[in-house]
């Protein structure tokens, strides 16, 4: 779902899957839990590009990628999307990323609804609030059963605006 998602704005996702280990560093559960994520997302989407279990310092520094980890499908590529291995993890980064001003942290957006529907976190920018509109209008444009064309025209807006042209030129 992500992988589509981020496609819809003309993205190609590169997703890092998160963990405290690096490639089976480690065979605790948690970090089995990514790597068999991993294997499950390659059997059923082979082109789709993502690896781990890795730490984020590994999925940011492609020196560092290169030099320990050259098998990786996310070498010399920019990760652009990060698999968190449960949601406190994920919430704890987000929040961190966002307070840091590092990066643009959009979300959290919800995926698998049918439809658009999109929460906003309290004492949201205004930066957040128009990416998440914007997050908001394409998603309901997908979802949409009848095309935005089709919609637009039949708006009460839309034929104001067409019968007030139809005066102007007359």
């Amino acid at each position: 779902m992500v992988a589509k998602e981020i496609r819809n704005f003309n993205i190609i996702p590169r997703i890092a899957l998160l963990s405290y280990s690096n490639f089976g560093s480690s065979n605790s559960p948690e970090a089995r839990l990514m790597a068999e994520a991993r294997k499950i997302v390659k059997q059923k989407m082979p082109l789709l590009i993502v690896d781990g279990e890795m730490q984020a310092s590994v999925a940011f520094n492609n020196e560092l990628m290169k030099e320990n980890y050259p098998f990786s499908e996310l070498v010399d590529k920019d990760v652009n999307t990060l698999i968190f291995p449960n949601l406190a993890a994920g919430n704890i980064a987000y929040n961190l990323l966002k307070e840091l001003g590092t990066a643009d942290a959009i979300g959290p957006i919800l995926l698998g609804l049918k439809k658009p529907v999109h929460i906003l976190q309290l004492g949201s920018s205004v930066r957040s609030i128009v990416n998440m509109a914007l997050i908001a209008v394409v998603d309901a444009q997908i979802k949409s059963q009848v095309a935005t064309d089709e919609i637009v025209k039949r708006s009460r807006w839309w034929k104001r605006f067409r019968k007030a042209n139809k005066r102007r030129k007359i």
